[in-house]
């Protein structure tokens, strides 16, 4: 069977993929499991950062299932990843966090349209796992990168090691603001 042309979609990455200001001098990337207590306790910690940091921080999040405690969690990412390809995922990041325990391919599909998810081929998509090498590129990027865990959190691109609270993190963001005010940084 011939491929058309048209039917060759440039898919989203998640490293394309941020809230906040794009000119932002401090840039957070969280590496996370929707599956994870911890990372959804983080993600409220990130909405707080967000408020607090408006236009000086920007954040990304990248996929890191860790599939042998967390059956779902590579589906959830793969759901995250197909309502981002209609401008979704921070809508459908923070549904799949709230319904965490409740991940099956029915559930996210039900959260893809409550978010405003139009794509009649969003089950498919699942199913097929279209976007399966997406999350699988930022796993393999985060253990490059030296993540064994979630939540892993970079600010700037430095690995951040302490407890990802808020009092840590609000630390560590004036920390990489202050650095910023000092040297310029060629990107």
């Amino acid at each position: 069977m011939a491929m058309r042309a048209k039917e060759v979609v440039e898919i989203i990455p998640t490293k394309n993929i941020f809230v906040g200001d794009v000119n932002a001098p401090v840039t957070l990337v969280q590496y996370g499991d929707y599956e994870s207590e911890a990372c959804a306790k983080a993600n409220e910690v990130i909405d707080k950062l967000l408020k607090e940091f408006d236009g000086k921080m920007r954040f990304n999040f990248r996929h890191f299932p860790l599939t042998k405690i967390h059956p779902h969690a590579m589906k959830a990412a793969e759901a995250s990843l197909g309502a981002a390809q209609e401008g979704k995922f921070w809508e459908m990041h923070n549904a799949i966090f709230a319904h965490r325990r409740r991940l099956g391919a029915i559930s996210l599909r039900e959260y893809a349209k409550e978010v405003g998810v139009v794509s009649k081929k969003f089950l498919d998509d699942l199913v097929d796992s279209t976007y399966g090498w997406q999350v699988k590129s930022d796993l393999m990027e985060g253990l490059e990168k030296g993540v064994r865990d979630v939540p892993a959190f970079f600010i700037n691109g430095e690995l951040f090691t302490g407890k990802p609270t808020y009092d840590n993190l609000s630390k560590g963001i004036e920390a990489a603001l202050k650095q910023k005010k000092k040297k310029p940084v060629k990107n």
